[in-house]
């Protein structure tokens, strides 16, 4: 047997999920569910990190307690770190200066790389789930042009409300419609729109939705993740160097 080194307490779940603090009901497709993701994942929960609190607040006031979770994490095995909200952009420098592995708090980092692959004319829009507090220094902080056309779910009447206000219970059916309302009005508003880049990750399970209603392509953090993960833990193929009876 092949000696191997040590130094982690668990092996082969290579990213660690920092997540707020939250009792809402998670489906399938939402981050914090374990189910939505094909390879193992480590979560810590920031207490007191509330959505209301990082959302509508400033998560740079948690900074010590996001550390010590995150820290805790790449000591668990993990070696990089992502989180639960888009709106972390705010401490990604912060984190990624403190842990010492790579580090993607935000789905919005995605922005950039998405619209040098749109066709000429055409734009990366986010969708985010607080339009209002979305501001230019969320965007500085994941790399983001401050001319990046941003729309919300503010004005629906069920997905905003209830997961900033961390409701027991949530109409999902309702969140849907929040996001269709969303991307329609994007495609009404917004000829130029090439792509969208959703802000939130609890919006994962309405991305195929929001694709086949403005037939545009639809990043999030799921996809995110994924690219962070193969580049964490790349997949193994067979070659000719491979013994064939193995």
């Amino acid at each position: 047997m092949t000696t191997q080194s040590g130094g982690k307490t668990v092996y082969g779940a290579t990213v660690g999920i920092l997540m707020l603090e939250t009792r809402f009901p998670r489906i399938p497709g939402d981050m914090g569910n374990a189910r939505t993701w094909p390879f193992p994942v480590q979560y810590r929960v920031v207490r007191g990190a509330s959505p209301d609190r990082v959302v509508r607040g400033d998560p740079r006031a948690l900074l010590p307690a996001f550390v010590a979770a995150g820290r805790d994490l790449v000591a668990m095995g993990c070696d990089g770190i992502t989180t639960n909200c888009g709106f972390l952009s705010l401490v990604q420098e912060e984190l990624r200066e403190a842990l010492g592995v790579p580090v993607a708090t935000s789905s919005l980092m995605q922005v950039p790389m998405v619209q040098a692959m749109l066709p000429p004319g055409k734009r990366a829009v986010i969708l985010t789930i607080s339009r209002a507090t979305l501001s230019p220094d969320h965007l500085k902080a994941a790399g983001v042009a401050p001319d990046t056309p941003i729309y919300g779910t503010d004005g629906g009447c069920a997905f905003t409300r209830d997961i900033l206000g961390d409701a027991a219970e949530i109409d999902f059916a309702a969140c849907r419609q929040d996001m269709l309302d969303a991307a329609d009005e994007i495609m009404a508003d917004c000829p130029e729109a090439g792509a969208i880049v959703l802000e939130c990750t609890n919006m994962v399970p309405y991305a195929t939705d929001i694709r086949r209603r403005t037939g545009l392509p639809v990043w999030s953090i799921e996809s995110f993740v994924h690219w962070f993960q193969a580049g964490l833990l790349p997949r193994r193929f067979p070659t000719e160097l491979d013994d064939p009876r193995h």
